[in-house]
């Protein structure tokens, strides 16, 4: 299949899937017109990566799930390498909220001086 078709077949993008390619996700063959060509199998795959990536992770992260990428990611237990890193993202993610939050109210602060004490909501 195309790029297109497997885009089609995927809801991504084809620049979605030549990211994945160039960072070693998926494979593709070319074709004598040199347009890429994958395996439908490829679907499975790709599907796979969106789920993980949707969830968080980056596609480094997603290079430790590569064993599983052609079966269902959800199924079975999880291996200590794969809860390693999504705990790590997600102590990640945490660390980045907080400090989200931090500047929020800050602002929040800095309006309310502003403004001689009157808090308004925004937004």
């Amino acid at each position: 299949m195309r790029i297109g078709e497997l885009a089609d077949a995927t809801g991504t993008t084809p620049r979605a899937l030549r990211h994945y390619e160039q960072a070693g996700l998926i494979t593709s063959e070319r074709a004598a017109n040199d347009y890429r060509l994958y395996d439908a199998a490829v679907a499975v795959r790709v599907r796979n990566i969106r789920h993980l990536v949707d969830a968080g992770l980056t596609l480094d992260d997603v290079r430790v799930f590569l064993p599983c990428l052609d079966g269902d990611v959800t199924e079975g237990p999880a291996s200590d390498k794969v809860l390693r890193v999504a705990l790590d993202r997600l102590a990640l993610m945490n660390e980045r909220i907080a400090a989200q939050i931090a500047v929020r109210d800050r602002l929040a602060a800095a309006l309310a001086e502003a403004r001689g004490g009157r808090v308004r909501p925004v937004g």
